[in-house]
């Protein structure tokens, strides 16, 4: 079960990419209809957060959800490879399955329409799936039985 449990974690990978070129067109296609632009000129070497109230929030959407995959998600995979590595199930696999469609469903959520009470109830759900496959990797981990490794 080792590639079937690290298969949701490269696809959520491929997602956070996916979503790093959303930012592309969202961010561009606003500071291209921007009236004044001298307001982009303030200081050399900008950031991305430096957008914040220049162009119309929708198109940072998708800056902020690339942020957010970059939280949470990142437990996950640590998650996934210890799971990998010991012994994933079934119920991990699925699990694992529920944990990125959600964080998918939390994007295009924050990225389209960005409710806050719909993506709060994405997030939660999504770190509670975490929180169980975090505890079955200690589980997994700590009550190991050293007597049936390999030799």
């Amino acid at each position: 079960m080792q590639a079937q449990m690290l298969a949701p974690a490269a696809v959520l990978v491929v997602w956070t990419l996916i979503v790093l070129l959303w930012i592309i067109p969202s961010r561009f296609g606003a500071i291209a209809k921007l009236e004044d632009k001298s307001v982009l000129s303030g200081k050399p070497g900008g950031r991305g957060q430096d957008l914040e109230g220049v162009i119309p929030d929708k198109a940072n959407w998708p800056s902020h959800n690339h942020t957010h995959l970059h939280e949470g998600p990142t437990l996950f995979y640590a998650v996934s490879a210890i799971l990998a590595i010991v012994g994933a199930g079934a119920f991990d696999v699925m699990l694992a399955w529920i944990y990125v469609a959600l964080r998918i469903a939390h994007s295009l959520w924050q990225i389209l329409v960005n409710k806050v009470t719909v993506r709060f109830a994405l997030f939660l759900a999504s770190s509670i799936a975490l929180i169980i496959l975090a505890v079955r990797a200690v589980m997994a981990t700590a009550f190991a039985d050293p007597s049936i490794a390999p030799q």
